[in-house]
């Protein structure tokens, strides 16, 4: 059934004007954003397909290529190029508040930005997020990439890009593509050896996470690991 033969309450658009986005669940969200359907397939179910086969969840879809999108039955080169370019846009607009003031003061939306960022790659990425002597966000930069058990990381590399972007400080971000957030005995190492390497150049390591899937990705600094 079509969704403009649903009962006017139930309809999503109509529930958005009048309870508020929130109210929506991400496939109702996402089928006001394809707008309709297919024979016999509604916008939401489209939406619902859509969400299942990216992993179940909008941020396994946040890492869907445009090709990947567009090959699907409903979406389409054009859907597919306006989804990733709203789903950048997302990621962009939780970058704001960390150029803006001090990360520590917004640790939330340090967490979110990661989840939508590393939460569903397929192997393992290490990136840094550099940030000024106010700890206000000057880049985010992928630094190394490896298997899906393994990344090497270099501490000379991390120094040369912390001088490379004046960086005052720095947090730090892997992600775990088993789905295991825990951080291992090598990750404590790994740490600790990159705080030393950047304290010779006055780069204060401020925390780092551990991102897998949608779950909590754990702060290092606020279990007295660092």
């Amino acid at each position: 059934m079509a969704i403009r033969d649903w009962p006017e309450a139930e309809r999503p658009r109509e529930r958005l004007a009048r309870q508020g986005a929130t109210a929506l669940s991400d496939a109702e969200l996402l089928a006001i954003f394809l707008r309709v359907g297919l024979p016999g397939k509604s916008a939401v179910d489209l939406a619902r397909e859509l969400l299942n086969t990216f992993g179940g969840d909008l941020a396994s879809l946040a890492h869907a290529s445009v090709k990947q999108l567009a090959s699907l039955r409903g979406i389409g080169p054009a859907k597919a190029a306006q989804l990733a370019a709203a789903l950048e846009l997302a990621r962009r607009a939780l970058a704001v508040p960390m150029k803006a003031r001090d990360t520590l003061a917004s640790p939330e939306a340090v967490r979110d930005w990661l989840r939508l960022a590393l939460g569903q790659t397929p192997h393992e990425v290490f990136l840094a997020l550099w940030l000024d002597a106010q700890n206000r966000l000057i880049a985010s930069e992928e630094l190394f990439g490896g298997t899906l058990t393994q990344t090497s990381v270099y501490p000379r590399e991390v120094v040369k890009r912390a001088l490379a972007h004046n960086a005052g400080a720095v947090i730090l971000a892997h992600n775990h593509p088993s789905g295991l957030a825990e951080p291992s005995r090598a990750d404590e190492v790994l740490t600790s050896t990159l705080k030393q390497a950047l304290a010779m150049i006055d780069v204060k390591l401020l925390d780092h996470f551990i991102v897998a899937g949608s779950a909590q990705p754990p702060s290092f600094a606020e279990r007295g690991l660092l």
